[in-house]
């Protein structure tokens, strides 16, 4: 079965929680005997075609962005040359670039859309988009959801609910298991952390609610250590210093997988402020629970609570909260029995629903519902 996987970016080099997940699925797809090839924007204007564990992945060409869209005049082209030959286009959504690509293609393969977000912030340019949007996800043999929340909640699957299938996102559980040089990392980071640690992992987004968890730790006692980048990181950076939390919060910027895993170990929980329902999951918190440790996390009406169960894997507080989002930081902080209460409840809801090799299987067994349905 030949399968071309569609969005804006792939991890490498981008990283993101879509971007982590399709390169989580394709090479998992891989394992399991698919020919699959990515399909994905450059962040330049040059044409890159590699191939990363075995898979290719082609960048096209990118002018630049419009309300994170990426402006590719060549990428109907690839999509024809790459997609005619492919049983299942698989089409990560939001990306009107390649969706609307899709629709002018004049390709007649099975599609499959993976619907990771609605579209939040962009009001002007959706209001634009929204005639393509409704073609696009009519012209979908099947929609994935990650969640029932998420697809009861959206207004944009309303009319499809038909057509969705509910596949919850997976992860490689080995990959959170420390080793032993992660070990040695964890307890040198334990002697320049001696304060309780409260962790974020991500990109610094307008839709992850960083600045009201600053605004939060004016009244935690505890280290916030942040790892991630993104266009907001110089106004969180002066929100810290006006606030004179600099001691307090500590900007870590990217670093490896690796390092990664032993902050998550590190960590004393783990919080996903998000504000808006752009955040339809949060994969990272799932990564949080691999590690055994309890997510503080907002009830957006999305998969995000599906993931941290309040009062059983965490505590759910309401969006852009400073002031409950503190109060449930410093519960679990003075709480450590039911810390670890949740960190071990957590644990084994991973293991139970968030598999990779359950997420993988199932998704093939979509695709051959697909090809069967002619």
């Amino acid at each position: 079965m030949k399968v071309l996987q569609v969005y804006k970016d792939y991890y490498p080099p981008v990283t993101g929680g879509i971007e982590g997940h399709i390169n989580l699925l394709a090479n998992g797809l891989k394992r399991k005997g698919l020919d699959v090839h990515v399909l994905v924007s450059n962040t330049t204007a040059r044409l890159d075609r590699e191939t990363i564990d075995g898979i290719p992945v082609t960048r096209v060409p990118q002018l630049g962005r419009f309300a994170s869209a990426p402006l590719n005049p060549t990428f109907i082209f690839w999509l024809r040359r790459l997609g005619k030959d492919a049983d299942i286009l698989h089409f990560h959504f939001p990306n009107p670039t390649a969706e609307i690509s899709c629709l002018f293609s004049g390709l007649k393969n099975k599609v499959v859309v993976s619907y990771h977000s609605d579209i939040v912030r962009q009001a002007v340019s959706r209001k634009f988009y929204a005639p393509f949007l409704t073609m696009f996800l009519k012209k979908a043999d099947t929609i994935i959801a990650a969640t029932t929340n998420y697809m009861n909640s959206s207004k944009e699957l309303l009319m499809f609910r038909g057509k969705c299938k509910i596949i919850t996102y997976g992860i490689n559980l080995d990959k959170f298991n420390p080793r032993n040089d992660t070990h040695i990392k964890i307890d040198a980071l334990r002697n320049i952390y001696e304060q309780p640690v409260i962790l974020f992992i991500g990109k610094f987004r307008y839709y992850k609610g960083l600045h009201v968890l600053i605004e939060a730790m004016k009244d935690v006692k505890g280290k916030l250590l942040l790892i991630g980048t993104g266009d907001l990181e110089k106004d969180l950076r002066r929100q810290a210093a006006g606030a004179g939390l600099e001691d307090d919060i500590v900007f870590l910027g990217e670093v490896s997988d690796q390092e990664m895993v032993a902050y998550l170990h590190l960590c004393d929980l783990f919080v996903l402020p998000s504000i808006f329902r752009s955040e339809a999951f949060g994969i990272v918190q799932i990564e949080a629970m691999a590690c055994g440790k309890p997510v503080v996390s907002t009830e957006l009406g999305t998969g995000t609570s599906f993931v941290n169960q309040n009062r059983k894997t965490g505590l759910v507080v309401a969006p852009n909260d400073p002031a409950a989002l503190s109060q449930a930081i410093n519960y679990l902080i003075d709480n450590p029995d039911i810390r670890k209460a949740y960190g071990r409840a957590g644990h084994e809801r991973v293991e139970k629903y968030f598999s990779e090799e359950s997420m993988v299987t199932s998704t093939i067994n979509l695709y051959k519902e697909c090809l069967e349905d002619t």
